[in-house]
C-alpha cells in the first residue's frame, strides 16, 4: 500500500490493515483492476460463514462489472469463517482479505484498507441485495455524490425483514438519528451503500460492530458530504442471520447518544440544573405551590438537582472538547464558545460563585456562634450556601479540565 495513502487513514483502519492478511491468488475469472480507467470500482463484501452464498455473490458481482464494462475488483473480507467461505470466494474470482477481529465494522475497515478502486460499493454476502444495482450506485458517485445509501423500506420482499425490525427498530433508530444529526437518510442501516474512497480520511471510521452503519451516516453528515439515496429491493437472506436485535439495537442507540453531547449532556443537564435552582429558591422563599408550602426537604432536593445538572453540563462541554480536539469533529457551537471564553472566564465564574457561597456560609456560622451554638435557624440558607460552594468548585475545576483537553490544539 502506498505510504501516503496509509498515513491518511484513521488509526483504526491502519491497525486493521496491518493485522489483515490479503489472499493474493485469484482465479482466471477475476476481472483485473485497470488503474488507467476513468472509473475504478471495488465491491467490498464482508463474509462470516457464508459458504452457501458467497460463490453466487462473487460471480454475480463480476458479471455485473463485465456486462457494464466497469473496471473493478471484488474484495471479500473473511471475518473468521469456519466453513471454507474464503477459499470458495477465491475460486469464484474474488480477492480475499482475512480479518481476525470479528465484527461488521472490523470487516469493512479491513476491506476499505485493501481496496484499490476510486469508488467502493458495499454489499452483504447473503444475497439480500440485488447486485445488479451496482451501476446505479456508481452513477450517483460519478454524478457528484460522496456517499450513496440504498433505501429498502418500500421494497421489502415477504420474509426478508421481521415485523419488529421493519416497523419498530429501523424506523425508530433512523428517525432518532435524523432528529439528532439531520441527515435526511430514510434507511440509515441499509447494508448496500457506496462511497468515494478519497472521503475515507474525512470519515475517519473507527467502530468495529454493527454501529458502523450509523457511524458512516453520522460522520458524513458532520463532514457536510453529499449523501444521496434511492430505493432498492430487499430479499430474504440465505443462511443464518448474524444480527442480534437487542444487542445491536442498543449499540446503535448508544453510538447515537455518545456522538450527540448536546442531547446526552447539555440539554438534560441544563433542564435539571434550572429545575433544581427553581425548586431550591421556592423552598427558601417559603412559597406555596400546589396548595402546600415547600419545606427544607424541597430545598435539599433542589440543591441535589442543581449540583447534578451543573456536573452533567460540564461533562457535556468536555465531551464537545474531546470530540473537537481528538476526533476531528466540526462543532460550530463549541468553536464559538471557545473563541469567546477562555480559562480565566471559567475560573472567575466558578470562583465568584464559590466565594458567594462561602460568604453566605460564614455569615450563618457567625450568627450561629453569636446565639451560643444553639439550633441552626437558617437551614435553608445553609443549603443554598453549600450548593453555591459545590457548583463553584465544579465550574472552577471543569474549566481547568477543558484547558487540559485544549492543549492538543496548541501542538
Amino acid at each position: 500500500m502506498p505510504r501516503a495513502r496509509y498515513k491518511r487513514m484513521g488509526a483504526a483502519a491502519q491497525l486493521r490493515c496491518a493485522m489483515s492478511t490479503i489472499e493474493q491468488e485469484t482465479s482466471h475469472g477475476a476481472r483485473p483492476l485497470d488503474r488507467d480507467a476513468s472509473a475504478h470500482l471495488s465491491v467490498v463484501i464482508p463474509c462470516l460463514n457464508e459458504a452457501g452464498t458467497i460463490e453466487t455473490c462473487v460471480r454475480t458481482a463480476l458479471n455485473v462489472l463485465d456486462q457494464n464494462d466497469i473496471a473493478g475488483e471484488i474484495i471479500v473480507v473473511d471475518n473468521g469463517s469456519a466453513d471454507g467461505s474464503g477459499a470458495l470466494a477465491v475460486a469464484a474470482g474474488a480477492r480475499v482479505v482475512h480479518e481476525a477481529r470479528r465484527g461488521y465494522g472490523s470487516a469493512y475497515l479491513a476491506g476499505f484498507a485493501a481496496a484499490h478502486g476510486r469508488y467502493i460499493v458495499m454489499a452483504d454476502a447473503d444475497l439480500t441485495y440485488d447486485l445488479n444495482e451496482i451501476p446505479r450506485f456508481l452513477n450517483e458517485l460519478e454524478g457528484g455524490a460522496d456517499m450513496v445509501i440504498g433505501n429498502r423500506m418500500k421494497n421489502i420482499h415477504p420474509g426478508a425483514m421481521s415485523w419488529h425490525h421493519r416497523y419498530i427498530g429501523n424506523p425508530l433508530l433512523s428517525g432518532f438519528l435524523n432528529l439528532l444529526f439531520r441527515t435526511g437518510v430514510d434507511d440509515a442501516h441499509c447494508g448496500m451503500r457506496a462511497l468515494r474512497r478519497d472521503v475515507l480520511p474525512q470519515l475517519d471510521l473507527r467502530t468495529t460492530g454493527m454501529e458502523f452503519a450509523s457511524e458512516m451516516v453520522i460522520r458524513a453528515a458532520k463532514e457536510k458530504l453529499v449523501v444521496r439515496q434511492f430505493a432498492i429491493e430487499y430479499y430474504p437472506r440465505a443462511g443464518e442471520s448474524k444480527l442480534s436485535s437487542l444487542r445491536d439495537g442498543w449499540r446503535h442507540l448508544r453510538f447515537l447518544l455518545v456522538h450527540s453531547p448536546n442531547h446526552l449532556f447539555i440539554l438534560p443537564g441544563t433542564v435539571i440544573a434550572i429545575l433544581g435552582a427553581v425548586v431550591e429558591l421556592v423552598g427558601i422563599a417559603h412559597l406555596t405551590v400546589f396548595g402546600r408550602e415547600w419545606d427544607i426537604h424541597a430545598v435539599i432536593g433542589g440543591a441535589l438537582l442543581a449540583i447534578v445538572g451543573t456536573q452533567v453540563v460540564a461533562l457535556g462541554i468536555c465531551a464537545h472538547a474531546y470530540g473537537t480536539y481528538f476526533m476531528n469533529e466540526q462543532d460550530r457551537w463549541f468553536d464559538r464558545m471557545r473563541a469567546r471564553f477562555r480559562l480565566e472566564h471559567g475560573l472567575l465564574l466558578g470562583g465568584a460563585i464559590m466565594i458567594t457561597g462561602a460568604v453566605i456560609g460564614t455569615i450563618i456560622v457567625i450568627d450561629w456562634i453569636d446565639h451560643g451554638f444553639g439550633a441552626l435557624a437558617d437551614e435553608r440558607v445553609a443549603v443554598l450556601a453549600a450548593t453555591l460552594i459545590i457548583v463553584g468548585i465544579q465550574i472552577f475545576f471543569s474549566s481547568f479540565l477543558l484547558s487540559i483537553l485544549g492543549l492538543r490544539r496548541q501542538r
